[in-house]
């Protein structure tokens, strides 16, 4: 078990939270949410070790082992990747290499022996004989092949580095798991088996993620860092964000009773406290006035944008038909007679493990790109707004306020009108006068839904839009598009996300082409584990 006792944390002026106490037992999975900034991460620092808080300590069980996520990507770089893996239990580590180091002695002596009897004993113990094919599984389990388990780390690419350290973190049966953004970077079925995992891990887990699908998945109860301090609820994310609404909601039913009550005990005693008649009921109703309070709603950190797509017109019959369309990159073909209709008011998802192809077919049906071999045609009545993945080229370098920035692309050039748009997605006051070339991920990703907003088109093209976003963002976005009227084509690694928006799913890659009619998880359920790890 680690707990957290009587823990504040502040960085200068600012209190993150304060004299928080919650203890986190074995057998438990739980997500800690809140808004960017409110110190999620800050608080698994704490729990680690690596973060002093200001007041208070972190408690754990006398021998239990503590294992964290390693969020620095080039730490390991001079070690094998099985040999990272096996890292995770630092234990086995000292005992490998005593080992090795007593059996290299040349002048090996009885006392040596017994040595070696005892490190061999623990070692059995650990399971270690078993160590390397151990790391090899949950290596492959998580996408990292058998020609990558030798090589040195350097020489990985950053994605499989991110795989090997989930591995590290996981390896050697933990007795406290802390995870921060697991699922960053992870395919379909490395999430799916990370699921089964955590569900089937008997210890203790503390994890931060935006991944709703796998908060509620996996977690058996939510810490929600907000309000200065840290709440603990019991059920998954989706039962939390209920019953915070449904308390928000009373709240607010019940202050609006309280005020119309008011207002008539004001009224009475107003109008027959002179009257000595009435007085006794003017008393009466006054010790009713003074007993009636106003429920507090705290100043929350989480705040939610409002996305709401608006068409300017219907698209008609015809909206785009793709025919043969090929694309060669480098020396790799990354689409191959790929062909397709998508008609009016669908929502298509589009899905696969190859990044390039799908961003691909976007830059082409955009315009951006020029196929090799094939051709496209969006219907007369359509009109697209395009979210890319990479959306450096509308902030870098542009020394403009985002005032001026979102005047460009809009008729709208009242600037109390622009403001009003830029407050919608949390730039109010002197938030819309930064500059575009100073915005954070999430703020560039906000700044294009609004562009998207005012654009009024009738065709949506998103690539990977809930990169960057916080729960809140995601929730207003996926909200957004559930009640857009008219066609949507975008990619997404939200499971969620996908779920409740696509009514089509295309599987895309190089040269295979996979079209269902459907929700995400009907989907799903046609393949094998084998055919979706190529997914």
């Amino acid at each position: 078990m680690i707990s957290a006792n009587n823990v504040s944390v502040q960085f200068g002026g600012r209190s993150l939270f304060e004299r928080v106490n919650v203890a986190f037992t074995p057998g438990n999975c739980y997500g800690i949410i809140g808004a960017n900034g409110a110190g999620k991460s800050t608080f698994l620092k704490v729990l680690s070790g690596d973060l002093e808080p200001s007041k208070g300590d972190i408690s754990i069980t006398p021998g239990e082992r503590l294992s964290v996520l390693k969020q620095d990507h080039f730490a390991y770089d001079d070690y094998e990747v099985v040999r990272t893996v096996l890292m995770g239990n630092p234990r086995l580590i000292e005992i490998m290499e005593e080992k090795d180091a007593l059996y290299a002695k040349e002048d090996f002596t009885e006392e040596d022996g017994i040595k070696a009897g005892e490190l061999e004993a623990e070692f059995a113990d650990l399971d270690g004989w078993n160590a390397e094919s151990d790391a090899e599984f949950m290596l492959n389990k998580l996408g990292v092949g058998d020609e990558y388990h030798y090589l040195k780390m350097a020489e990985l690419p950053s994605d499989l580095k991110v795989k090997v350290l989930l591995a590290q973190a996981l390896y050697g049966n933990p007795d406290i798991l802390l995870l921060d953004e697991p699922t960053n970077h992870l395919d379909l079925t490395a999430i799916s088996w990370l699921e089964n995992f955590l569900l089937d891990f008997e210890n203790t887990v503390i994890v931060v993620s935006h991944d709703r699908h796998f908060l509620n998945k996996v977690c058996t109860h939510i810490c929600d860092v907000d309000y200065g301090k840290i709440t603990l609820y019991t059920g998954n994310y989706d039962f939390w964000y209920e019953y915070t609404q449904m308390r928000q909601r009373q709240a607010r039913d019940q202050n609006k009773k309280n005020e119309q009550k008011i207002k008539e005990l004001q009224d009475f005693i107003n109008r027959f406290s002179a009257n000595a008649a009435k007085s006794k009921q003017a008393t009466s109703r006054k010790k009713q006035l003074d007993a009636l309070e106003m429920i507090e709603m705290p100043v929350s950190s989480r705040r939610f944008p409002y996305v709401d797509f608006k068409p300017d017109r219907e698209c008609g019959n015809d909206l785009l038909r793709v025919d043969h369309l090929t694309k060669t990159i480098g020396d790799r073909k990354v689409l191959d007679d790929i062909s397709f209709v998508i008609h009016p008011r669908e929502k298509v998802a589009f899905v696969g493990s190859d990044v390039v192809a799908k961003t691909t077919l976007f830059k082409i049906i955009m315009g951006e790109l020029e196929p090799d071999e094939g051709s496209y045609k969006w219907g007369v009545t359509t009109s697209q707004s395009y979210f890319p993945s990479d959306n450096s080229k509308y902030f870098d370098g542009v020394d403009l306020t985002l005032v001026d920035w979102l005047r460009q692309y809009t008729t709208e050039q009242l600037e109390a009108d622009i403001r009003g748009w830029l407050g919608r997605m949390l730039f109010s006051g002197d938030e819309a006068l930064k500059k575009a070339n100073v915005l954070s991920g999430g703020e560039r990703v906000r700044c294009m839904l609004c562009k998207m907003m005012l654009s009024g088109a009738n065709v949506l093209i998103f690539d990977e839009p809930t990169n960057h976003l916080d729960l809140e963002s995601i929730a207003a976005l996926n909200n957004g598009l559930i009640r857009y009227p008219e066609t949507v084509l975008f990619t997404s690694h939200d499971h969620q996300f996908v779920e409740t928006v696509a009514d089509r799913i295309i599987e895309i890659s190089g040269n295979t082409y996979i079209d269902r009619k459907g929700t995400y998880d009907e989907f799903l359920s046609t393949f094998d584990e084998e055919q979706l790890k190529h997914m």
